[in-house]
């Protein structure tokens, strides 16, 4: 029965290598929050979560304040009791953002706890599905100075020529016309039998906007848009989906089950793109795909493809899992120490305990410094 000995806490930003642009806003640095949490028999489980482009402490503060000293003490297989606690806890605070994404860290580090207490991998440890591979997407096709559509379309093509049959662009920041250019170039590039999918990252505000473009788009048979208005426009969404033939994908930033229940009522997502990372870790990313399974949705979660490899290896109705080439904007990869591999367009799964990875300690010191660590031990 593993008992919590201790918790550390570090917030890290790891400037980007090129400065990146979405529909929206601009990124030249990631922050993370991340967590290792001890059990007195010496096993030590990981979270990790990405917190965004400024304001990393802010879920470090949590996992201090609010949330750690909760756990200490207690038996690690309790997690939905735990989970509970924290929950309770914080309501005041949290319920989303930076408190629920703290939630996540130390969910998802009692997972990994646990499976290695167990000695299993952690797909094989909540009951996998598959055992071996998952597939995925390729993600990419960011706006950088001087991208045009035809390198866009050179972009795509490479990630299909190593075997992937799914790929996601970014769009929404330009003109409807210039958009039109790059999914246009883009479906040239990797044919007719690949699927194509569209990331918006919340660019439009109202209905006629989004329709101008998703008219233009459909032309180009992709298979879903990915959040095309804020998060908080669950009623667009839905209007939005009664409105087109392109599947509507959402939910990479909401948290907890009773956000995601309300936008599946509403008909406002086809896809649910939940984030085990941000809507309350493992323990609640589950209940959420099992509701999604009895509405019809299909998972393909959010991000981080080293936490949810595993997860949609368990998950019945979860069917792809994002995955980035490189670090140049998941540059998480720079914080641990065994990279996900891949064959054919699928993620191979690690066969060591846990999540099968660790921290990197002088990737830590580098980004976060030597006293990076706050450790809480009653």
């Amino acid at each position: 029965m593993p008992i919590i000995e201790s918790i550390q806490v570090a917030a890290v930003s790891v400037p980007l290598d090129k400065v990146t642009s979405f529909s929206t806003r601009t990124v030249s640095e990631r922050h993370y929050c991340i967590v290792k949490v001890r059990s007195k028999e010496g096993v030590e489980g990981i979270g990790f979560c990405y917190v965004g482009s400024a304001g990393g402490a802010i879920a470090k503060i949590a996992v201090e304040q609010l949330l750690a000293k909760k756990l200490i003490g207690q038996n690690s297989h309790r997690s939905e009791g735990l989970w509970m606690e924290m929950y309770d806890e914080s309501i005041l605070q949290g319920r989303a953002g930076s408190v629920m994404r703290a939630i996540s860290i130390l969910d998802i580090a009692l997972w990994d706890l646990n499976a290695r207490s167990a000695g299993l991998p952690l797909h094989q440890y909540l009951g996998s599905v598959v055992e071996d591979r998952v597939p995925a997407y390729a993600s990419g096709g960011y706006y950088l100075e001087g991208k045009t559509p035809a390198k866009l379309g050179k972009e795509m093509e490479s990630y299909v020529k190593q075997g992937f049959k799914a790929v996601k662009m970014k769009v929404g920041r330009l003109s409807p016309r210039e958009e039109e250019e790059r999914v246009r170039a883009a479906r040239i590039a990797v044919g007719d039998d690949v699927l194509l999918t569209l990331d918006a990252n919340n660019a439009w505000r109202d209905l006629p906007t989004a329709l101008e473009y998703i008219r233009r788009f459909e032309d180009y048979n992709p298979y879903w848009i990915e959040e095309p208005f804020s998060p908080d426009a669950i009623d667009l969404h839905a209007a939005l989906a009664q409105r087109t033939t392109i599947n509507v994908a959402t939910g990479e930033m909401e948290a907890g089950r009773w956000r995601f229940r309300e936008l599946i009522e509403a008909g406002g997502a086809a896809i649910l793109q939940s984030d085990a990372a941000v809507c309350g870790g493992i323990t609640e990313w589950r209940r959420i795909s099992a509701y999604a399974d009895c509405k019809g949705v299909t998972v393909c979660p959010h991000w981080m493809h080293d936490l949810h490899a595993p997860l949609v290896a368990a998950t019945p109705n979860a069917r792809f899992v994002e995955f980035f080439l490189d670090d140049q904007v998941l540059n998480f990869r720079n914080l641990i120490n065994k990279q996900l591999t891949f064959k054919n367009g699928d993620l191979i799964l690690h066969k060591t305990p846990g999540l099968g990875f660790e921290f990197d300690e002088k990737a830590i010191q580098k980004y976060a410094g030597k006293s990076a660590w706050s450790k809480i031990t009653k």
